[in-house]
């Protein structure tokens, strides 16, 4: 029979431990308990906790990150696992995600390691590719970021014009294109050497330079320019 969390001591239910010990103190499943807020007749809200967390058992890396690209769908496929539970567990780890993003108006990127620091973690585990753009000033502070194309898993279309639409527009200095390799594997291709090229000439024509065009694996990264 399922242990109910009424039937737990009180300085053992997640509420009570966060209070009296400190969110470090509680499991995992403990705070994804108090995410999920309530359990059903027959299991408590730590056990639909646990089940959820078994489906990131296969998940390389952190385990906790397949809850950001987990669908609602897969969430509801757990029984006592509704609508609403999945909706505030998509949404709480859609914050955490947003709080970890660096403000982008400052920072500064003066470096392949530091463009890619910056990328890292919302790229290394995206299923397809994503080329961004990043528009700079003098000085290398961010002006803006835009994504010019979604592809597929191991494929993305790189157009000079929709890179460079914005950064001339905006009168920019410079420019770093970044897209990821779902693979993990982040030696740049044959195409990813000759688009960079094609983009770092085409650039030139608009007084804008080509600082860099990072590719990202997992935990890896490599450079398209300076590693050509």
């Amino acid at each position: 029979m399922t242990l109910k969390l009424n039937n737990l001591p009180m300085y053992e239910r997640p509420y009570e431990k966060l209070e009296l010990y400190g969110t470090e103190r509680l499991s995992n499943a403990e705070l994804l308990a108090i995410i999920i807020e309530s359990g059903t007749k027959d299991e408590s809200s730590i056990n639909l906790a646990q089940k959820v967390l078994t489906l990131g058992e296969t998940f390389s890396g952190n385990k906790l990150r397949f809850l950001q690209d987990i669908s609602l769908e897969e969430l509801k496929k757990i029984k006592g696992i509704g609508r609403v539970k999945a909706i505030r567990i998509k949404a709480t780890f859609e914050l955490s995600k947003r709080l970890a993003a660096p403000i982008k108006n400052e920072v500064t990127l003066n470096s392949t390691k530091e463009v890619a620091d910056f990328f890292m973690e919302e790229l290394r585990y995206e299923k397809r590719e994503i080329v961004k753009v990043v528009i700079l000033n003098t000085k290398n502070k961010i002006i803006k970021i835009e994504n010019i194309s979604l592809g597929g898993t191991n494929y993305a279309m790189i157009q000079p014009k929709e890179v460079l639409a914005s950064a001339v527009k905006v009168e920019a200095d410079k420019i770093i294109l970044i897209h990821n390799h779902p693979s993990g594997n982040p030696t740049p291709s044959i195409e990813d050497y000759q688009v960079t090229k094609r983009i770092g000439l085409c650039a030139e024509m608009f007084g804008i330079k080509l600082l860099d065009h990072v590719v990202i694996g997992d935990g890896i990264f490599k450079s398209a320019l300076k590693d050509s």
